[in-house]
């Protein structure tokens, strides 16, 4: 074997497995590390999970140390490789291998190349230069159980080989030379029919027809006692020629094995659950002859096919057989059913004056040829079940894979396909992708450019493709300027490499002509929306119309996987399609439609938002905005639990449309803000809540009024306080104060009263605090409202507790929950029980306190929030701690701790301090 052909590193697998660096090898140690090695250059760029590597080194019986051994011998083969080369991708490892340092990959290529060549003689040469490269025996001197399950694939890839190559003799008419070597051939391989057949045509070439009929009646004999089976088609027909045929047939003789898959493409990534489920499906008992790979333009479909195609055809002997339908082709229409069948029996070589006329016909002949046959069938690009269904191999020995943006049901459910979709790259398999496409040490420089570049590309692949044959093409260029250009430019413009086929836009264009209008309508319209996902109320309220036709056209854009459905009822798209969406809504729609529309949105969203926020917090002043328009249809919300899984939902899009609106609806801005701020307070996403309010303060000031400005400071100094930023709440919610004043609204001006009663107790001034506190139950009382002044006379008390008055604490505390109770406000009842506990805890009364602290707890968690939860559950760990419960009160502290690092409180720090590692972290 040729060790070193580029004076760099070589990897061996198909002899003694080896590395070999600028000629020399280098030390691996044992079986177990050559295995672990091994294990993942046969997955080369795919992760290897952790128990597959230990079950290919170590067997069925485990030591309890595997884990830990198996780190060691991943980090010597690190130390001996280089700590780039392996890298940990839970749930396992993945190596990274670049063109010509594998063997392995090296033989695929060549054999590739060999068989685009038409000259049979020529063909023949390179695959037997081909065949020189594998010594042999391949995976020797690692452990057995990985040679049980890697060596008969890898045997069979060779074997296919070794059969294309005397196919390939034959054709070229050196029937003489290979009858040894053929002989050899069959007595290593006794049950192998091609090979068989093969020696039969060689020897009838010759003129030793009675010695080729011998071979005949000896390997039919042999199948017979040994297997319980008569000769195959292969065998079968070459029986036949032996028998029958003259000399000019004589020289067509060959037995004929399409070897029609196209290269695969370079630097594949990822894709290992798909790949599994191939590998799942093709398995002998699996049941499934036919799988359908489905997903958006660009997304990698047809590279796929080919990874897992190459990988594979060795379980196909009988051949491989590759059409592009071009059902979606920006050059062309797409190949008719009698167009795709004729090119098919035309790989099959069957003679022109064999073929009958009309479709049903030459679909049988099609069929017959493939019956009892084991091919395997690759029909890309397919545009719908009409175009695929007479393709289908009619025998359960062939195998069918198909490709395709359209979702293909009726193939799923009236022949019985495995639909396997396909999803954009997960972030570390873009910069994967990029890497081996520009080099690693280049990404791994600029980081942060080249994950800049992975997020304008929306992590697909064709997008990448792009941009990475761009970079290639300039290696001087430091990956900031492509990144640059890439914000610079038109969303779509940078990612045309050239060519309709690697023209993101082309290619989007194939999938939008197939829409009918409503669909169409409906995909420019989703343009506007800010993403990442839409509901069919929010979609319906875009279009103006009703919920069913929004829903019709919804899974119309879905079955062309022009939008996906992340989760039932929600559908989204990638950041490039959403750009040709708006950039089709620009070119084909007038600036009034467009603009109806985006009221029709946001009126959806303002009038949702403030239903459910009225679910959440009943006490609460509510705003009055404008009626919805003609055709917006709000969300119903039946309840708090709804309420807040509507808000969890919908709460990226609601920021996203109070940032990004455009101007003309800036009361739609700082309202939407105002129904936030519930959720803000009981979830957290901190920064989103001063984002939020930032944007509402500039809205409310160019278009709302005085109220609505005080509505967005008080609620900005509410945002600064959940991150400490006291100084900026204290100034925010001085100016709400003087805002509520000057506008005569008494209930705003008691609501700043209690938030500044919070703001100064974190900055420890616990008398102002109650002062202010104070102020708020006054206001409250004069305006009748009775919920909230029982809130405030809770905080009244808590302000007593900091100040260690306990009796005058208790007292306001358990007169508040008496007035909650009869209001029904359990988010006040949750607040107020938290201040019963901690009043007991600094009474000494430790179990008290803990049962307050709980039935706070449930009140928290009843209400969603999650911010009170996490400062209930660190004083309840106090609690615990002195009644002498101390797991109770490390798991406390524990679940607290992991609420708070959720929410980016800035109280995780604090309890961290104090020792308690999350439970992530423990």
């Amino acid at each position: 074997m040729d060790i070193d052909r580029s004076g760099g590193r070589r990897y061996r697998l198909l002899g003694p497995v080896a590395v070999y660096q600028v000629g020399q090898p280098l030390p691996l140690g044992g079986p177990k590390p050559r295995t672990i090695l091994a294990a993942l250059l046969l997955e080369a760029g795919r992760v290897v999970p952790d128990e597959r590597l230990i079950d290919l080194a170590w067997g069925e019986t485990w030591p309890a140390t595997v884990r830990g051994q198996l780190q060691t011998y991943v980090s010597g083969l690190r130390r001996t490789l280089g700590a780039g080369t392996i890298v940990r991708r839970p749930p396992g490892y993945l190596i990274t291998v670049a063109p010509g340092e594998l063997d392995l990959h090296d033989f695929d290529a060549a054999v590739v190349d060999a068989q685009r060549r038409t000259d049979a003689a020529v063909r023949a040469d390179l695959l037997r230069r081909a065949l020189a490269d594998w010594p042999g025996p391949e995976l020797s001197g690692t452990t057995g159980w990985l040679r049980e399950a890697h060596g008969p694939a890898l045997r069979e890839r060779r074997l296919a080989v070794v059969e294309d190559r005397y196919e390939a003799e034959l054709a070229a008419g050196r029937h003489a030379e290979v009858v040894a070597p053929l002989r050899q051939a069959v007595l290593a391989e006794p049950f192998r029919e091609r090979l068989h057949a093969q020696l039969m045509l060689a020897l009838h070439g010759c003129g030793r027809t009675a010695e080729a009929l011998d071979v005949y009646a000896a390997v039919r004999s042999r199948l017979a006692d040994d297997l319980g089976v008569d000769p195959g088609a292969l065998l079968r027909r070459a029986y036949r020629l032996v028998i029958g045929a003259d000399e000019p047939r004589l020289v067509r003789s060959t037995v004929t094995v399409p070897r029609q898959l196209p290269a695969p493409l370079p630097g594949f990534v990822g894709r290992a659950r798909q790949l599994a489920a191939l590998d799942a499906a093709v398995r002998p008992g699996s049941g499934t002859r036919i799988v359908v790979l489905t997903g958006t333009a660009g997304v990698g479909k047809t590279a796929l096919a080919m990874r897992w195609a190459h990988a594979v055809r060795a379980r196909f002997p009988d051949g491989q057989l590759h059409l592009d339908l071009r059902g979606f082709d920006p050059t062309g229409p797409a190949a008719s059913p009698a167009e795709a069948v004729r090119s098919l029996l035309d790989a099959m070589q069957v003679p022109a004056d064999r073929i009958p006329t009309g479709l049903d016909a030459q679909v049988g002949v099609y069929r017959s040829l493939l019956a009892d046959r084991r091919v395997l069938v690759v029909l890309d690009n397919a545009r719908d079940a009409d175009q695929v269904r007479p393709l289908l191999p009619g025998s359960a020995s062939c195998f069918t894979v198909v490709t395709s943006r359209a979702d293909l049901t009726s193939i799923v459910a009236a022949d019985g396909a495995l639909p396997v979709p396909l999803d954009l790259l997960t972030t570390d398999e873009a910069r994967d992708l990029l890497a081996r496409r520009i080099g690693a040490d280049r990404v791994r420089r600029e980081q942060p450019a080249a994950d800049e570049i992975v997020t304008a590309s929306a992590r697909l692949p064709l997008a990448l493709a792009v941009v990475a044959a761009r970079a290639a093409a300039r290696p001087s260029f430091p990956l900031a300027a492509l990144a640059a250009e890439l914000r610079q430019h038109d969303r779509l413009d940078p990612f045309d490499g050239g060519a309709p086929r690697s023209d993101v836009r082309a290619v989007l264009a194939t999938s939008y002509r197939t829409l009918d209008a409503p669909a169409a309508a409906m995909f420019r319209l989703l343009g506007l929306h800010p993403g990442p996902t839409v509901s069919a109320h929010a979609a319906a309220s875009l279009a103006g119309v009703d919920v069913e036709a929004a829903r019709r056209a919804l899974v119309a854009l879905t079955r062309a996987h022009l939008v996906d459905e992340p989760s039932p009822g929600r559908h989204g798209m990638h950041d490039l399609l959403r750009g040709y969406a708006a950039e089709l809504a620009r070119n084909h729609d007038d600036g009034a439609w467009r603009r109806a529309a985006t009221g029709r949105l946001l009126d959806h969203y303002l009038h949702t938002a403030l239903a459910a926020d009225r679910w959440l917090n009943p006490q609460r002043d509510a705003i009055t905005p404008a009626p919805p328009r003609d055709g917006a249809r709000p969300e119903p919300v039946g309840d708090a639990h709804r309420a807040m899984e509507w808000f969890t939902r919908e709460h990226p899009v609601l920021v996203a449309l109070v940032l990004s609106t455009s101007a003309g609806f800036d009361a739609h801005r700082w309202q939407l803000a105002w129904t936030l701020v519930t959720y803000f307070d009981r979830q957290g996403h901190w920064d989103d809540y001063v984002a939020v309010h930032h944007a509402a303060l500039g809205a409310a000031e160019r278009d709302g009024g005085p109220l609505a400005s005080a509505h967005a400071h008080r609620n900005l100094g509410r945002a600064y306080s959940r991150l400490q930023m006291l100084s900026d709440a204290d100034t925010h919610l001085h100016r709400a104060l003087e805002l509520y004043g000057r506008a005569g609204e008494e209930a705003g001006a008691a609501d700043v009263h209690g938030n500044l009663s919070w703001v100064l107790e974190r900055g420890g001034r616990h008398a102002d605090a109650l002062h202010h506190a104070r102020q708020a139950m006054l206001r409250y009382e004069r305006i009748g409202d009775a919920a909230m002044t029982a809130n405030a006379r809770n905080t009244v008390g808590w302000q007593h507790a900091q100040l260690g008055e306990l009796d005058e604490a208790f007292s306001h505390c358990r007169a508040a929950l008496t007035l909650l109770r009869e209001t029904g406000d359990r988010f006040g009842e949750a607040v107020t029980w938290d201040s019963l506990g901690y009043i007991h805890q600094r009474r000494g009364e430790p179990m008290e306190a803990v049962a307050c602290y709980r039935r706070a707890l449930e009140l928290f968690r009843e209400v969603g929030d999650l911010s009170n939860e996490g400062q209930t559950l660190s004083k309840l760990a106090g609690a615990y701690e002195v009644a002498g419960n101390e797991p109770a009160a490390h798991e406390s502290r524990r679940e607290a701790l992991r609420i708070f690092d959720a929410l980016g409180h800035p109280d995780a720090q604090k309890l961290r301090a104090s020792g308690v590692a999350a439970a992530d972290e423990g």
